[in-house]
């Protein structure tokens, strides 16, 4: 059995792959993922515009957590001074290798430095395999153990050892988990061999509601006419008095049956 593959976020606008062929970059990129995944290439995109500013001897091409926090370290630096504002949840998701965020992250810097507009840029970040456990057959998503893998990378865990933390984030990654097994569960409730509850196989019959009013209107005037019924005559006569009558009830017998 033979699945679809998770999309590819590469096709950036071809603008954006002009500009970048533009630039005469040391190398071109073919896995976005991993090639700006250490911020090389964009010490290199930026030294284009800022040649005094940023050097290129100064960052270092490797894929080491070491190399990558030192690159993004002095362009951190860069961005203050320059009063730059990329995207922080950008930056972290490239340096993590999340699927989308440095396609998003060259996007937003086009825009930054060139002043262009693009149309298709991702308004929300999400960097989970949602989109991609969507598009698989039921019985090839992820559990809630392969969902935590999927979405939390080594990397975050050796820059961020915090336990609550990190706790917090497979908290949040079991409850998107267990919400999508709900909603699972409601769609296909034969799958799941789930029997209907009482009241849900309960008949419910509409009330008849007539054009004076709602039924609970409809019982009241009813209630109302019969406890007014024949009252009107006897008031309106004068001289009518009422006699309490007291009525002995007989005593009971008990009787006893002999067998």
């Amino acid at each position: 059995m033979s699945y679809s593959h998770p999309p590819r976020r590469t096709g950036l606008p071809r603008a954006v792959l002009r500009w970048l062929q533009s630039l005469d970059l040391s190398f071109s990129p073919r896995n976005f993922r991993r090639d700006f995944s250490n911020g090389y290439l964009i010490a290199e995109i930026f030294s284009w515009y800022y040649p005094e500013d940023i050097h290129s001897h100064s960052y270092e091409n490797g894929a080491s957590l070491a190399t990558k926090l030192s690159n993004w370290s002095q362009l951190g630096q860069f961005f203050s001074k320059r009063k730059l504002k990329p995207v922080q949840e950008l930056i972290d998701g490239t340096i993590h290798c999340k699927p989308g965020a440095a396609e998003i992250l060259v996007q937003d810097i086009y825009s930054m430095l060139t002043n262009g507009r693009i149309k298709n840029i991702q308004d929300e970040v999400d960097f989970t395999d949602h989109y991609y456990q969507e598009q698989l057959p039921m019985v090839a998503r992820s559990t809630a153990s392969k969902a935590i893998k999927n979405n939390i990378k080594l990397t975050e865990i050796m820059i961020e050892p915090n336990i609550n933390k990190n706790r917090q984030k497979v908290n949040a990654i079991i409850n998107m988990h267990i919400q999508r097994r709900l909603v699972e569960r409601e769609e296909n409730p034969k799958r799941f061999n789930i029997k209907p509850s009482l009241a849900e196989r309960a008949v419910r019959h509409p009330a008849t509601v007539g054009p004076s009013g709602s039924a609970i209107n409809i019982q009241r005037e009813k209630l109302s006419f019969i406890s007014n019924l024949g009252l009107p005559e006897i008031r309106s006569k004068t001289g009518v008095h009422f006699k309490e009558i007291q009525v002995k009830q007989a005593e009971r017998c008990s009787f006893t049956v002999d067998v």
